[in-house]
């Protein structure tokens, strides 16, 4: 393989890797607060998509307000999801709401084949994302250099919340001891309604980074990105932020890298994911950044 055609894949993996990053994080800020994995995360990556698509195809938004608005929508959306279907089972046993998920992603993927219809569309991607940038002899789309950059400032904003702000230190508090955050008087649900929020915005960017590196749009979309995306959350330490990146990071460099140097096994890369997940828990099972905790039951 010729170093031009190296740092061509190595330019892919970066780019698939910081988007698979950015809708783990998502996973991981939730299950960091309530130990809860939401697995109507990647529905909602979905849904931030369609946002976009009608934001701007159906009203004619220029396609950064488009964005904006799906994404605000998007937080909306997850802050209500929260309220109906986790809130009223937060002091019942982990299963009954991690079924409630489960039910939550099917009734979502459902209602939008419903709503939106099952045909794939096409997404509008505009100009200035659908460049061919010349980096010396390598050629980028500019989206694969837009998603790490972007992924990077969100992680950057993300930590100067969590570590630098009281809200930060309420959810630390909270991700610590719920029961005891409650009696120290901070406002529990509003803490988890926050990260809710954030995590579903954090989806609704992923959904539209993801529909312009690959546009086009249905309504089970986010099935296999969101297991992806868990995975890479649990590589690299669920409930760690910092974890949740590298995850996304190795995970996406080991699917492009078997795709470049083993193209026979091009049709198994979905299936190297459950390997590498597989191999981590049984070596670390807290992942590589996560640290040893004791689940309460």
């Amino acid at each position: 393989m010729t170093s031009e055609l190296f740092l061509q894949y190595l330019s892919n993996a970066l780019s698939l890797g910081s988007l698979y990053a950015l809708i783990a994080i998502g996973y991981t800020m939730v299950y960091g607060i309530l130990r809860l994995i939401n697995f109507a995360h990647g529905d909602v990556f979905m849904l931030g998509g369609y946002a976009a698509f009608y934001g701007i195809s159906m009203f004619f938004m220029p396609w950064w307000v488009g964005f904006i608005v799906a994404f605000g929508l998007t937080g909306i959306f997850g802050i209500g999801l929260e309220r109906v279907a986790y809130r009223p089972l937060r002091e019942s046993p982990k299963i009954s709401i991690m079924i409630s998920a489960i039910g939550a992603s099917f009734l979502m993927e459902n209602l939008a084949t419903v709503i939106f219809g099952g045909r794939p569309k096409g997404f509008p991607v505009p100009d200035i994302f659908s460049r061919v940038v010349h980096l010396g002899t390598v050629s980028v789309v500019s989206i694969s250099l837009y998603i790490p950059a972007l992924t990077g400032v969100i992680l950057g904003i993300l930590l100067i919340i969590v570590f630098k702000t009281k809200t930060g230190m309420a959810m630390r508090a909270v991700s610590t001891d719920l029961a005891a955050a409650r009696l120290m008087g901070i406002d529990v649900n509003q803490i988890v309604s926050f990260t809710f929020g954030t995590g579903s915005v954090l989806a609704a960017i992923g959904g539209v980074m993801w529909a312009l590196k690959y546009p086009q749009l249905n309504p089970t979309m986010g099935m296999i990105p969101g297991l992806k995306c868990f995975i890479a959350a649990v590589i690299g330490g669920i409930g760690n932020i910092g974890g949740a990146v590298l995850g996304g990071l190795l995970l996406g460099c080991i699917e492009i890298m078997i795709v470049a140097f083993l193209p026979t096994l091009t049709g198994y890369r979905d299936a190297f994911a459950f390997v590498l997940l597989i191999i981590v828990l049984l070596v670390k099972p807290s992942g590589l950044l996560g640290k040893h905790q004791i689940e309460k039951v």
